[in-house]
């Protein structure tokens, strides 16, 4: 179902950015998308690119260099800075990018004050925390794509594996989009049946192949990167869903990063957890059960998003 009149606009013409402004396209996530960039030639051209196919998809493209292209965005997808390098760590970007992010945030706000802003320039989860600040926005309207990306790889290896659909797989990574996000197996199902309880056509689960994919699903950007240098088309489908959440206002349940107020106990750090997502922005669920070895990762996530935070300041 195509939207309604509604804008998008994605900042930053790198290969994230753009791969979000095609896939909204394709999807039909919004009435108008919108790419912003202050390279010029390089925005221009890839809006040229995008508004070649409108034909075949339903909504408009405008885009620039001038930051008028932002006004009257209802969402905005922040995608600027350095990119990740082959063996470099997402909390290594942390000090480049947040520069970017303090100084661009303000400018944003003032040509989109009633948008909701999706952040994505990674590391997501710190970032999230420097442009709350920066703005002085509600934590719900200024929000990381958190671990959508990861879940949509664990569910696609577990659907994989069990010979299901992916649409028959419940179950979530949280935690930082990084290093030490973790799936919560306690929760995890195939249909209605506990992971560790299904059998289907193949053997069932143990708790060491669990670990392993885990580990595979952590570790999967790395692999992606060291073969094409970036990872750019995944990313950009999650984020058009993440739009589509908010534009259609659907209050669906998404694994995203809000700077959180006593979510299990963690104070001023952004990292995901099951939220609802509309068209207020991103509701964290306080009541997500955990075990206690979970609940001990979570803390230990939180630790590491406020080690790299401290190392800013």
């Amino acid at each position: 179902m195509r939207s309604a009149r509604t804008k998008l606009t994605v900042v930053g013409a790198g290969s994230v950015g753009v791969s979000v402004a095609y896939a909204a396209l394709i999807r039909g996530s919004a009435g108008e998308v919108a790419l912003f960039d202050i390279a010029q030639e390089k925005v221009d051209a890839e809006v040229l690119d995008l508004s070649h196919g409108t034909q075949f998809t339903g909504p408009s493209v405008s885009g620039g260099s001038d930051p008028a292209v932002i006004d009257g965005s209802d969402v905005v997808v922040v995608t600027a800075g350095a990119k990740q390098k082959p063996g470099q760590t997402r909390m290594e970007l942390a000090a480049t990018n947040a520069a970017i992010i303090e100084s661009l945030m303000p400018m944003l706000v003032e040509h989109a004050p009633d948008a909701v802003f999706l952040i994505v320039t990674n590391p997501a989860d710190v970032m999230t925390v420097v442009a709350q600040r920066a703005t002085g926005l509600p934590a719900s309207r200024i929000f990381g794509s958190g671990t959508v990306l990861d879940t949509s790889r664990l569910r696609w290896r577990l659907a994989e594996r069990a010979g299901v659909s992916t649409a028959s797989v419940h179950a979530d990574i949280v935690g930082e989009h990084g290093d030490t996000e973790f799936p919560l197996w306690s929760n995890a199902r195939i249909g209605p049946v506990p992971i560790l309880d299904w059998c289907g056509e193949q053997a069932p689960f143990t708790a060491e192949e669990l670990t392993e994919i885990a580990v595979d699903v952590r570790d999967a950007a790395y692999a992606v990167i060291r073969g094409k240098g970036a990872t750019n088309l995944a990313i950009g489908v999650s984020c058009a869903r993440i739009v589509e959440a908010v534009l259609h206002d659907e209050h669906a349940v998404m694994p995203v990063a809000t700077v959180l107020d006593g979510v299990h106990g963690i104070d001023g750090v952004a990292l995901s957890v099951p939220s609802v997502v509309s068209a207020t922005g991103a509701h964290p669920l306080a009541e997500t059960p955990m075990s206690a070895e979970e609940e001990q990762m979570l803390q230990d996530s939180a630790a590491a998003i406020r080690a790299s935070l401290d190392a800013l300041r």
